[in-house]
C-alpha cells in the first residue's frame, strides 16, 4: 500500500510539472508566432489605416541584431479587413510576412474562419479594406492552419508581405512592425521586458533624422493576462507538489510505524546485543528507502508513459475559448523531473526521521523475553 500511495503521488507530481511546462511552452511559442516576443512599431498603431509605417531596414537594425538572445527579426505588415463569402461576413486581421510562396494574393486562413465562412483551399476569398477609400482584393486560400494559441478574436489571416504593402501604398522597405523572436530562455516575463527595454534604447538612440520614431513592447506587456495565468498555474503546481510530498511522506510514516511495531522484540534484541539507536534506525530507514524508490520509479514510469501518449495523440481535449489551446499540452524536462524526484525523495526521508525516534523509547528489558 505504501508503494502504491507513493507511486500515485509521484505520478501526480510529474504530470503536474509536465502539463505546467506544456502550457508555458505552448502559449509562449504561440505568442511568439502571433506577434513576436518583442515588437517594434511606430508611435501610433492603426490597423485600419496605412498611416505611420516604419522602415524594415533602419540604421539601428544591426545593433538590435547583436543583442544577446535575439534569434530572428521579421518585418510584418498588418491590415484589418472584412471577408465576405456569399451572405456571410467576418472581420479579420491580415498579417503579412515575407514568404517563400511566390503566388500573389494567396493566404493561409485559420480553421475557424474556414468553418464560419465555408472556405476551403483553392477558394477565392473576397476581402474589403476600409480606409479613405474602399479597396477590394480577391485572395486565394492557399491553406488552412491551426493556431498554436486560439481565442475567439484570433482570426488572423497570413498573407505575403508585398501584397499588403501594395494595398497600403507602401514602398518595399515600409512595414507595420519588426517582430523579434528571442531564444527560449529569454521568453519569461521579466526576461522579455528586459530585452524590450534594451532593444528600445538601442532603437531610440540610433534613430536617424529622416527615420520614424519607434517603440519596443514585449509580449509580456501586450498579453499580460496570459502571463498572469501561467504564473497562477505555476503556483498551483507548487501547491500540488508540496501536498503530494506530504501525502507520500505521511503514508511512509504510517508504513514505517507498522514495521517498527511488528518488530519491537527484534529492536529490543538488537539493543541488547549492543546496537545503537542510530544503527537500528538506519536499518529500518534503508528498508523504507527501498519502498520509496520503488514507488518513485513506478510513478515516474506511469507519468512518462501518459506524457508520451498525450503528447503524440492529444486524446485529452480542451475548449480553446477557456484554455487558449485545444488540447492538454505536455512538456517533459528531464533535468526538472530529476531535480523534483531528488528533492521529494529527500523530503520524504527527512519525514521518516520522525517515526524512527520511536526506537529510542524501546526498552530491551520489557521487549526481550527469555524463554
Amino acid at each position: 500500500m505504501a508503494v502504491v500511495a507513493i507511486a500515485v503521488s509521484f505520478f501526480v507530481i510529474i504530470i503536474s510539472l509536465a502539463i505546467s511546462g506544456g502550457f508555458r511552452e505552448q502559449i509562449r511559442d504561440g505568442l511568439s508566432a502571433l506577434g513576436g516576443d518583442v515588437a517594434i512599431t511606430g508611435t501610433r498603431v492603426n490597423y485600419f489605416s496605412p498611416d505611420d509605417p516604419i522602415l524594415s531596414d533602419p540604421s539601428w537594425l544591426p545593433g538590435v541584431e547583436k543583442v544577446r538572445g535575439v534569434s530572428e527579426i521579421i518585418p510584418v505588415a498588418y491590415r484589418a479587413g472584412i471577408v465576405r463569402n456569399g451572405s456571410s461576413i467576418q472581420g479579420v486581421l491580415i498579417k503579412a510576412m515575407p514568404s517563400a510562396d511566390t503566388a500573389a494574393l494567396s493566404v493561409s486562413i485559420p480553421r475557424r474562419l474556414s468553418q464560419r465562412m465555408g472556405l476551403e483551399p483553392g477558394d477565392a476569398m473576397t476581402t474589403y479594406f476600409v480606409g479613405e477609400r474602399l479597396k477590394v482584393r480577391k485572395f486565394t486560400v492557399r491553406e488552412i492552419h491551426d493556431p498554436l494559441v486560439e481565442a475567439d478574436e484570433n482570426l488572423i489571416v497570413y498573407a505575403s508581405l508585398p501584397d499588403i504593402q501594395r494595398v497600403n501604398g507602401w514602398e518595399p522597405n515600409q512595414v507595420s512592425a519588426l517582430e523579434i523572436r528571442l531564444d527560449a530562455r529569454f521568453r519569461g516575463r521579466d526576461a522579455q521586458r528586459r530585452k524590450a527595454s534594451e532593444i528600445g534604447i538601442i532603437a531610440s538612440m540610433g534613430t536617424g533624422e529622416n527615420e520614424p520614431h519607434v517603440l519596443a513592447k514585449s509580449a509580456a506587456d501586450s498579453y499580460s493576462a496570459l502571463f498572469d495565468w501561467l504564473e497562477l498555474i505555476d503556483f498551483n503546481v507548487l501547491a500540488i507538489l508540496l501536498l503530494m510530498i506530504l501525502v507520500a511522506g505521511f503514508n511512509m510514516i504510517s508504513g514505517l510505524l507498522i514495521m517498527l511495531f511488528r518488530n519491537i522484540s527484534t529492536i529490543g534484541t538488537l539493543k541488547a546485543v549492543g546496537m545503537t539507536d542510530r544503527s537500528i534506525a538506519g536499518v529500518f530507514l534503508r528498508v523504507a528507502s527501498g519502498t520509496v524508490l520503488k514507488g518513485l520509479l513506478a510513478g515516474n514510469a506511469a507519468a512518462l508513459l501518459f506524457c508520451l501518449v498525450q503528447g503524440t495523440t492529444h486524446f485529452i481535449r480542451l475548449n480553446p475559448a477557456n484554455y487558449f489551446v485545444s488540447f492538454v499540452p505536455v512538456h517533459v524536462a528531464p533535468l526538472q523531473i530529476l531535480a523534483v524526484d531528488i528533492a521529494a525523495y529527500a523530503a520524504i526521508m527527512l519525514l521518516l526521521l520522525i517515526p524512527s525516534l520511536f526506537i529510542s523509547r524501546v526498552d530491551p528489558a520489557e521487549t526481550v523475553r527469555v524463554k
